[in-house]
C-alpha cells in the first residue's frame, strides 16, 4: 500500500512508520516538527524510523493546502493516516485557537485532499478525552458525546463528525480511532510517565493532582500500532472504535509501579486537580476485539519496566554525548 501518514515524526506516529515499512508499504510522512517539544527528539525519531527502511518525508503543516497538494499530486496515495494533531488538554485551555485551527481546519483540510485525489482510505486518531465526564464506564463507542471539558476533546468530536460528513458524501471509506493514554518507549516528555520517571530519577518532587485516585486507561504503543494497522485494512464506509487495554489504573498505581522499575522512591507534591481533567478513562474494546480481531498483549508493568528500560539508555547515551 501507498500510505500518507501525517504526524509520522512523533511518538506514535514512529512506531507506526516501522510496523508499516515492516510490513512493507510505501510510506511518505508529513510532519511539522513543532515545538510543542524538542523537535530534536522528532529528528531523532524519524532516524530511528530510516534505521528500518526507505520513506519520503516532508517538514510541513497540515493546514498548508498547496503544498498538501503537491505531495499529494505527487503520488497515488491508497490511503491516510491522520495523527496530526496539537496534542494534550491542558495547554488546549491556554491556546483554544491554535487547537481549533489544527485539530479541526486541518483534519478538514486533510479530508479534502483525500476527496480531491480519490484517496479512498483515511483513518482518524481521536481520542479517549472525547467522552468528557462519562455517565457510566466503561466508555463505549455508542456513548453519547455531548460534555467535551477541554478544547482538546472538543476539537477531536469536532474531527469525527467531518470525518463521517466526508465519508456520507464522498464515499470516502473512513475510521475513527480512539486512543486511551498511549505509553511506551518514545513517550513525549510532557507525559505523566515519561515525566514521573525523569523527575524521580533526579530525586525530584513530582506533581500528583488530586489524592491519586483518578484512573487511566494505560495502553502500551505496541498495542496501538497493531490496531491502526488492523483498522487501516477494516473494509468500511464509516466506523469507529475504541483502542484501549480496558484495565484502568490509579495515578496512586502508577507511581508505585514507576518507583519499583526505577527501583526508586517518589518525593509527592499534592496539587488540586486540575480542569479540564476527567476522573476516568476505562475503554470498553469488544467491538474493536470482535470487528477488527484486536487484542492488546502487553500488561502495564511489563510496558513500565519497557519504558524504564528505554529511558535509562537514552539517559546513558545522553550523558555519553555530553562527556566525549
Amino acid at each position: 500500500m501507498n500510505i500518507l501518514l501525517t504526524g509520522g515524526a512523533g511518538f506514535i506516529g514512529s512506531h507506526l512508520s516501522q510496523r508499516l515499512l515492516r510490513d512493507g508499504a510505501s510510506l511518505t510522512i508529513i510532519d511539522d516538527l513543532n515545538d510543542f517539544y524538542s523537535p530534536e527528539i522528532k529528528r531523532a525519531n524519524l532516524r530511528a524510523i530510516r534505521e528500518t527502511g526507505e520513506f519520503d518525508f516532508h517538514e510541513g503543516g497540515i493546514c498548508d493546502e498547496a503544498r498538501l497538494e503537491a505531495i499529494c499530486r505527487d503520488r497515488q496515495f491508497d490511503a491516510v493516516i491522520h495523527l496530526a494533531a496539537r496534542a494534550g488538554v491542558r495547554p488546549s485551555i491556554e491556546q483554544p485557537l491554535l487547537y481549533e485551527n489544527t485539530n479541526v481546519r486541518g483534519t478538514t483540510m486533510m479530508l479534502e485532499m483525500a476527496r480531491r485525489f480519490a484517496i479512498g482510505k483515511f483513518v482518524f486518531a481521536s481520542s479517549s478525552s472525547i467522552y468528557g465526564i462519562a455517565n457510566r464506564v466503561p466508555f463505549s463507542e455508542e456513548d453519547a458525546l455531548n460534555q467535551p471539558i477541554s478544547p482538546y476533546a472538543a476539537t477531536k468530536i469536532a474531527g469525527e463528525k467531518m470525518c463521517f460528513t466526508y465519508s456520507h458524501l464522498y464515499g470516502i471509506r473512513t475510521v475513527c480511532l480512539r486512543f486511551f493514554t498511549v505509553y511506551g518507549p518514545r513517550q513525549r516528555p510532557d507525559l505523566a510517565i515519561h515525566k514521573f520517571a525523569h523527575l524521580i530519577e533526579a530525586g525530584k518532587p513530582i506533581p500528583v493532582f488530586g489524592d491519586g485516585s483518578s484512573g487511566r486507561d494505560y495502553t502500551f504503543c505496541s498495542d496501538t500500532v497493531d490496531g491502526i494497522i488492523a483498522a487501516l485494512h477494516h473494509d468500511c464506509a464509516f466506523d469507529v472504535f475504541n483502542l484501549g487495554n480496558s484495565h484502568p489504573v490509579t495515578l496512586n498505581t502508577l507511581i508505585g509501579t514507576i518507583e519499583e522499575a526505577l527501583g526508586k522512591k517518589a518525593v509527592l507534591r499534592r496539587l488540586p486537580d486540575q480542569p479540564g481533567d476527567v476522573p476516568i478513562t476505562y475503554a470498553d474494546i469488544a467491538k474493536a476485539q470482535r470487528v477488527l480481531g484486536y487484542a492488546p498483549k502487553v500488561g502495564f508493568r511489563e510496558g513500565i519496566e519497557a519504558f524504564v528500560g528505554w529511558y535509562r539508555e537514552q539517559s546513558a547515551a545522553q550523558a555519553k554525548a555530553v562527556t566525549t
